[in-house]
C-alpha cells in the first residue's frame, strides 16, 4: 500500500532529502487521505481496540469533553453525506464516526452553579480540542495497522441538521467527521507536500516567514494532479476563505447550543 521508505516521504512532503539523522517514525510521513475503500470488513473488535486509542490520547483537566457517534445505517449515512458535502466516502467508508465536543455530560454530573462555567468560550475550544486530540490519537493507531482515513470538515456545514440526524442535545457539537477503512487497490493518492519546516517551526519568537518556495512546489504537485499550477496555493488558500459553505452560522449555533456565550 503506502511503501514510500521515510525517506522518499520526508523528500515528497518537504522538496528535499532531510537534512538530519531521522529515527525510526514508522507510517508517520506516509499519512494521506483516503477516500476509496476496499471491500475489506473492519471488525467490531479492532474498532473497540481505535476506541481505545482514541481514549488514551492527552484530555484537560482529565474532563474528556468529547464523545464519538459511529454511523452505519446506510440511510442515515446517506443523509449524513447530503449534508457533508455529497462526499462518497461518506457513503461507502465501512466505518463513519462523527467526533463530537461534548460538555452536556461533564454538565450533567456537575451541579447547577458550577455547569453555568460552561458557557465560556474557554470550555467549548476545550472540548473541540479534546475531540481533536482524540481523533488522531485513533487515525495514528489506524493507520500503524494498515488502515486508511479522511477527515470530513463538512459536518459543519450544516450542524443544525447534523445536530437533527445524531439527536445531539445541548453543549454539544460536531466540528468532524471520520471516514475509516482499508484502502481500495490500487491506492493512487499521493503523499502532499507541506510548508517547509522554517514555514512553521521559529525558535524563540513568531516570525512572518515567506512561502514562496512552498508556492513554487506546490505548482508542480498541482500539475501532476492535473490541476493549473499558475493558480498558486496562496491563491487557492485566499479563495478558500471566502468559501464557508453554510459555516457563517457556526456562531449562532454554538450560541443555540449554550456554547462560547461568554
Amino acid at each position: 500500500m503506502f511503501n514510500e521508505s521515510q525517506i522518499e516521504a520526508w523528500n515528497l512532503r518537504f522538496g528535499q532529502n532531510p537534512s538530519h539523522q531521522m529515527p525510526d517514525l514508522g507510517r508517520f510521513l506516509n499519512h494521506r487521505s483516503v477516500r476509496s475503500f476496499s471491500n475489506q470488513p473492519v471488525s467490531e473488535d479492532l474498532v473497540l481496540s481505535l476506541i481505545g486509542a482514541a481514549q488514551s490520547a492527552a484530555t484537560s483537566s482529565h474532563l474528556q469533553l468529547w464523545s464519538v457517534v459511529s454511523i452505519q445505517d446506510p440511510e442515515l449515512r446517506s443523509q449524513i453525506a447530503d449534508v457533508a458535502g455529497n462526499q462518497d466516502q461518506v457513503r461507502n467508508a465501512p466505518w463513519f464516526f462523527a467526533f463530537i465536543a461534548d460538555l452536556n455530560r461533564v454538565g450533567r454530573v456537575a451541579n447547577e452553579e458550577q455547569s453555568s462555567f460552561l458557557e465560556f468560550t474557554e470550555y467549548e475550544l476545550m472540548a473541540v480540542v479534546d475531540a481533536s486530540l482524540a481523533a488522531e490519537r485513533m487515525v495514528c493507531a489506524a493507520e500503524s495497522l494498515g488502515l486508511g482515513i479522511c477527515y470530513i470538515g463538512a459536518m459543519r456545514n450544516n450542524p443544525m441538521k447534523v445536530k437533527e440526524l445524531l439527536n445531539l442535545p445541548d453543549r454539544t457539537f460536531c466540528p468532524f467527521g471520520l471516514c475509516l477503512g482499508f484502502p481500495a487497490e490500487p491506492m493512487t493518492a499521493e503523499i502532499k507536500p507541506r510548508l517547509d519546516q522554517e514555514a512553521v517551526w521559529f525558535k524563540e519568537s513568531y516570525s512572518n516567514a515567506g512561502v514562496d518556495e512552498f508556492d513554487k512546489r506546490m505548482r508542480a504537485f498541482y500539475e501532476s494532479q492535473g490541476m493549473k499550477g499558475e493558480f498558486t496555493w496562496s491563491m487557492r488558500s485566499a479563495k478558500r476563505l471566502s468559501a464557508l459553505s453554510g459555516r457563517e452560522v457556526l456562531k449562532e449555533f454554538l450560541e443555540s447550543q449554550r456554547l462560547g456565550l461568554r
